[in-house]
């Protein structure tokens, strides 16, 4: 292997701080993508789905829990696909270990679920062995098809109005592999992370940074005030 050369401290700090320029790039280039996404036309879903959960049979806006807005990822966890019936698909079991406790986005009034087509209690079964508490659904009907997820993983984004569902944004390939973070999973929904430093839309919920960031176990029933020694990410 061809490895870099080797440098002193001074000469090693003076790269890093030129690369660190073009690190500030790529986040406004992020920053600014998401307040694009969060611009993007809304698609009425008119389709009534169902899924199986751990309580029942239940629809697509069971799925929110009440939140507003509504993230879920179509993972391959059923007969055929490699890993069956111990294990879902190597790619969407990865991705399933990155996913940070949801805790956070729900504080943000957001719902991560996964999906596969795998009866319940297989899900139960595989969830308890690979330590995963995200809720999974089974589902019944086209959904998969009708959301761009059904030869391939993906990861569809909805927000509600009352009773009325929208779609928001899609990803899929590539674009699934960053999330799993708290951040990168707000970033991909119409409201963002609804932090006062982000450009978004008249009107558009925003609070301040730390103010709602807490321990994940105490969100309830009401957020403390923020922690010090903390910084805003730049």
């Amino acid at each position: 292997m061809k490895t870099p050369p080797v440098v002193t401290r001074e000469q090693w700090e003076e790269a890093r701080l030129r690369l660190l320029v073009k690190e500030k790039e790529l986040t406004r280039a992020r920053d600014a993508l998401a307040a694009q996404r969060r611009r993007m036309p809304w698609l009425a879903v008119q389709e009534q789905y169902s899924f199986d959960g751990p309580g029942g049979r239940v629809g697509l806006l069971d799925l929110f829990e009440g939140r507003r807005q509504l993230i879920v990822y179509r993972a391959f966890f059923e007969p055929g696909v490699s890993g069956w019936p111990d294990h879902a698909c190597r790619g969407c079991s990865l991705v399933a270990d990155q996913v940070a406790h949801v805790a956070h986005l729900n504080a943000r009034d957001t719902t991560l679920v996964f999906a596969s087509r795998a009866p319940q209690p297989d899900i139960a079964r595989m969830k308890a062995r690979m330590g995963w508490t995200m809720p999974w659904y089974t589902m019944t009907d086209e959904f998969d098809v009708h959301f761009g997820v059904d030869e391939w993983h993906g990861t569809n984004a909805f927000i509600r109005d009352g009773d009325r569902v929208f779609r928001t944004y899609f990803v899929d390939n590539r674009g699934d592999e960053a999330l799993g973070s708290t951040w990168s999973y707000l970033d991909l929904t119409a409201l963002g992370r609804q932090e006062e430093w982000e450009d978004s839309p008249e009107g558009y919920p925003q609070s301040p940074p730390y103010e709602w960031w807490n321990w994940h176990d105490e969100y309830e029933p009401a957020q403390s005030a923020a922690p010090t020694g903390c910084c805003h990410p730049d």
